[in-house]
């Protein structure tokens, strides 16, 4: 007869198991620094980065730079998500439209996006206009695609239950079809903020020098300070994350309505 150990299993509370693999990263990188693992002027030491990152609060410079790039951020994801939604429904909506145009709108979609900057430069010039319309751009396609894709998916059923009710087709649009397509719609929205985070640093990269947090990681290259690209880094991570976590949170608040529906049926 066998007996079996059983072992305890070691839990973590739910909000720290995403601090795991950041906390073993950090353990290792300040382990590689303080024991001489490596030689690389690549590899700064954690209080480098600390101690210019108390720099870039305490003289303004992080809150100027990130200001400049959330605002380029926020402007350009909003008239892209707005666009992106106003013409998938429309795609959505009419076989017409998408014959004359859905063929077009699928074809420049598969073009890299950062081949528009070329393009974008001689009509908008090289300053903020211009990375706003490549925000846009990085912004618009996925809105657009998802909410195309969320109002094709409706259920007939549904529309026929509205045909039958005689529903008007303002009514059919905002009682039936909008609602059944809001989480796709959602998902996209999701989507291009997440898109329009990531293009606004290659748009600080590769258009016209200004504020923002992406010229700051730039200057930090040029001048070798890697103190300074590190915690551009981070700031880009943390940014990242918190934009992720606010659309997650919109999005479960706003389609909280459809969970309360599928408990009542």
């Amino acid at each position: 007869m066998t007996t079996s150990v059983i072992r305890p299993r070691i839990r973590l509370p739910r909000a720290l198991r995403g601090w795991v693999l950041p906390l073993t990263l950090l353990a290792l990188w300040w382990a590689a620094v303080r024991f001489g693992w490596t030689a690389s002027p690549l590899l700064v030491p954690v209080s480098s980065v600390w101690d210019t990152a108390l720099r870039q609060v305490q003289s303004g410079a992080l809150a100027t730079a990130l200001g400049a790039s959330l605002w380029r951020d926020l402007a350009g994801f909003a008239i892209g998500a707005s666009a992106g939604v106003v013409f998938g429904t429309a795609l959505g909506l009419s076989r017409l439209f998408e014959r004359l145009v859905g063929p077009s709108f699928h074809t420049v979609k598969q073009i890299s996006l950062f081949a528009w900057i070329p393009l974008i430069s001689v009509w908008f010039g090289l300053g903020d206009a211009a990375k706003v319309v490549f925000l846009s751009l990085a912004a618009f396609f996925p809105v657009a695609l998802n909410t195309f894709e969320g109002i094709r998916a409706v259920p007939a059923d549904l529309l026929e239950v509205a045909r039958v009710l005689r529903f008007t087709r303002t009514q059919v649009l905002w009682r039936v079809v909008l609602p059944s397509a809001a989480p796709s719609i959602f998902a996209g929205i999701h989507l291009g903020l997440i898109y329009a985070w990531l293009a606004t640093l290659g748009a600080e990269y590769l258009l016209v020098s200004g504020k923002g947090i992406g010229n700051t990681m730039t200057d930090g290259r040029e001048n070798f300070w890697m103190d300074l690209v590190i915690f551009g880094v981070i700031v880009v991570g943390l940014v990242g994350f918190t934009l992720n976590w606010i659309a997650g949170r919109i999005e479960s608040r706003l389609l909280a309505w459809r969970g309360r529906s599928v408990a009542a049926g």
